[in-house]
């Protein structure tokens, strides 16, 4: 896919980099039953969404690193586990948005990511719960409230409402795939990172699944809930002067 940024997509790329930053930074504290959430990864999937998947990626990718450098100053760290997986991500959505799903396709990728990660939440609950340092109750209602929430809603929005079906399983699959590749990074490099990580040896494998799932039970239902409210805002005809 040939890349051909104009001007406005750089200033566009400029303004959502700051605020996915900034926001990200400000509400680094917000939780839920001691579980950090990540609304501000809503930003640039909105982004993404109005202005193209370079717009998206690009925006993800620089904004978390500067947030990553507001957080824990680790640029190493950043390149090689923040910046690629949230440029796939909000790239992906950007992508998919533009395209013509399927219901079967929707519910198909659906099915999937449920099976993908409620199988391994349950067969790792040990591990989820180490990792994770909440209660089962906490992590089990944040799961529900989160992942199969989420996927329920997906699977409503894809059969009532076909203008959203291409954003849900762009957020869907943008997700997974970024989620994963940040899991399996972060492991890889965990033996030169253990003090910005703070922990006191190298990530075991074990613990890939289940920090690829908590990383979508944090981020998934901000872009799916409140993403499509304010796409739909943009879209509306004295809005549509903004948009490309």
């Amino acid at each position: 896919m040939k890349i051909n940024l104009t001007t406005q997509d750089i200033a566009v790329i400029s303004i959502c980099s700051a605020l996915y930053a900034v926001f990200g930074y400000l509400t680094g504290s917000i939780s839920f039953y001691g579980v950090g959430l990540l609304p501000a990864v809503v930003i640039p999937a909105v982004f993404a969404a109005l202005f193209g998947p370079w717009v998206g990626g690009i925006s993800g990718a620089i904004g978390i690193f500067i947030r990553d450098m507001l957080v824990h100053g680790n640029a190493p760290l950043s390149l090689v586990a923040g910046v690629p997986p949230n440029f796939i991500l909000f790239f992906l959505i950007g992508y998919l948005y533009t395209k013509n799903i399927s219901l079967k396709q929707a519910l198909t990728c659906i099915s999937l990511a449920f099976i993908g990660l409620f199988v391994p939440s349950i067969i790792l609950l040990p591990e989820m719960l180490t990792w994770t340092h909440v209660s089962i109750d906490a992590f089990l209602l944040t799961f529900v409230l989160t992942v199969i929430v989420s996927l329920v809603v997906i699977a409503v929005v894809s059969i009532r409402w076909k203008e959203w079906r291409s954003y849900a399983i762009g957020a869907v699959v943008g997700q997974i795939t970024g989620s994963l590749l940040l899991s399996v990074t972060v492991w890889v490099v965990s033996p030169l990172f253990l003090s910005t990580l703070a922990i006191d040896a190298p990530i075991d494998a074990i613990y890939v699944l289940p920090i690829f799932v908590w990383t979508i039970a944090t981020e998934i239902p901000f872009i799916l809930l409140v993403g499509p409210p304010i796409i739909k805002i943009a879209h509306s005809p004295s809005n549509a002067t903004i948009q490309k």
